[in-house]
Formats: structure tokens, C-alpha cells, sequence
């Protein structure tokens, strides 16, 4: 086991299980801080501003500031920024979405838009998407937070994000760029937020197919966790396989 500088840290699976408090976890947070390590928080939920997840996190005594938090929305807002600043957007989603694209400075717009963004939107409309279909077919950049089919909730799995993207790519037969994990480009923007080269960044998630296969694209050692969504019978059929398994947060030690 090699000592990391900063650590990527999934959210729900990982610090908590939907509404509720993954014990080991204001402990970890503790024991890195201590430790002197680096680290942010990475979620895909698109929804919530970066304070409202810090405030969440602080509810369940883990340690957390707003600038702790790097979520899919912050990523996207970002991405765009870094290539066209001057950018028309119009966007589908919640608060979460539209504090970050505000935050960048981006003109929100119906019409000559340069991008099109879709997060998740629990209030989404045939209106929006059919706004969204026209503008893609225009020529605007198709934009997704994240590629998530389904979402848990204390109900069950739920649409998530990456089936609202999916009404457009059909309709359109146009496939957007997603910008959250598994996918490169957040992880390649939270790297360099903690300003530390990957071989000394360790991602930790429960998720093999978001959390593991981020940090394996990025180039990344990667923690698995096993207390959320990928279990540990599942590691034998796992290809590559993640950096280390540990079946709580509690088991692992900072060097």
C-alpha cells in the first residue's frame, strides 16, 4: 500500500446510504484531515449547489466546506467555460445546475444557443425536451451531467439523468458528451483542482461502474468500498479490478 496526497471520495454509497449516515464515515474524514491529506468530495447528483451538499454532509457529522464539494454540475459549467465563455446555454435540471452554470457566468437562453445541458430534473416537462431537441438539431453542443440510467431512492430505482438524456439522443440520433463519472473530464478537473498529479490521487467509491472505472480512466489508483451499490462477491468478475477492496472505510490506513 502506496501513501496518496489527495483523495477523490464518492458520496452516496460511500459517506451515506441515501438518507442515512455510513458509520465509518465521519471517521475517514477525521483520520485524513489529520493526516494531512487533500480531498474532495465528486458526486454525480446534479442537483444540489456544493453548499447544500456540504450542509447535508455537516447534518451527518462529516466534516465538510463548500469548497470541499466538486459535483457533475460545477464540472459541466466549467467545461464550457474553458472553451467558450461567451456561451448561450440552455439548460434542463434543478438548482444544482443552474447556481454553477450562474457561478461561471454563462448566459442562460431559449434560443441561438451554443450548448445544451441536460442534469437531472424531477419537474421535466415535453416542453423542455422538445426545446432541447430543437436547439441540438440547430447545431448547439449536446451537453449531459452525468450518464446514470437509474437512480436509488428509499422507493427504489428511479429514472435518473442519463434516461432524460436518452428522450433526446433518440430523438435526435445525435449522442451528447457526458461530463460526470465514469467519464474523464470531472475527474481530470478535480485532479487538478487538489493540484496533484494522478499517481498521487486515490479515488474511493462504492460503484465499480462510475466510482472504480473514473478513477481506472483517469489513470488513477482506486479504492473500492463495499457498502453501497458493487458488493464484494462481485470482485472475482471484475476486469480490471480496483486498486484495493476494503469491506469498510474503518479498515483503511493513511500513509
Amino acid at each position: 500500500m502506496k501513501a496518496y496526497d489527495g483523495y477523490l471520495i464518492d458520496l452516496d454509497g460511500t459517506m451515506y446510504l441515501g438518507k442515512e449516515r455510513i458509520e465509518a464515515a465521519p471517521g475517514f474524514i477525521q483520520r485524513l484531515k489529520d493526516a494531512g491529506k487533500k480531498h474532495l468530495f465528486v458526486t454525480n447528483n446534479s442537483t444540489r449547489t456544493q453548499e447544500q451538499v456540504a450542509a447535508k454532509l455537516r447534518q451527518m457529522d462529516i466534516a465538510a466546506e463548500p469548497e470541499d464539494v466538486f459535483t457533475t454540475s460545477m464540472a459541466t459549467a466549467a467545461f464550457i467555460r474553458e472553451h467558450n465563455p461567451a456561451s448561450r446555454v440552455f439548460a434542463i435540471g434543478e438548482e444544482g445546475l443552474f447556481d454553477a452554470l450562474e457561478k461561471e457566468e454563462l448566459t442562460l437562453a431559449e434560443e441561438n444557443c451554443d450548448y445544451v445541458v441536460i442534469g437531472l430534473d424531477t419537474s421535466i416537462t415535453y416542453e423542455k425536451l422538445a426545446k432541447a431537441c430543437l436547439l441540438v438539431r440547430a447545431g448547439a453542443k449536446f451537453l449531459s451531467t452525468n450518464s446514470d440510467r437509474a437512480l436509488p431512492t428509499d422507493a427504489g430505482l428511479m429514472p435518473g439523468n442519463g434516461a432524460i438524456t436518452a428522450v433526446i439522443s433518440v430523438s435526435t440520433g445525435i449522442e451528447p458528451t457526458f461530463i460526470g463519472k465514469p467519464e474523464n473530464i470531472m475527474m481530470e478537473q478535480a485532479r487538478k483542482l487538489l493540484d496533484l498529479n494522478k499517481e498521487q490521487v486515490l479515488m474511493v467509491g462504492d460503484n465499480y461502474l462510475t466510482d472504480i472505472t473514473a478513477g481506472i480512466r483517469a489513470g488513477m489508483d482506486t479504492l473500492m468500498v463495499c457498502t453501497g451499490f458493487t458488493r464484494r462477491e462481485e470482485l472475482p468478475f471484475l476486469d480490471p479490478k480496483p486498486t484495493y477492496t476494503i469491506d469498510t472505510l474503518t479498515e483503511w490506513e493513511f500513509k
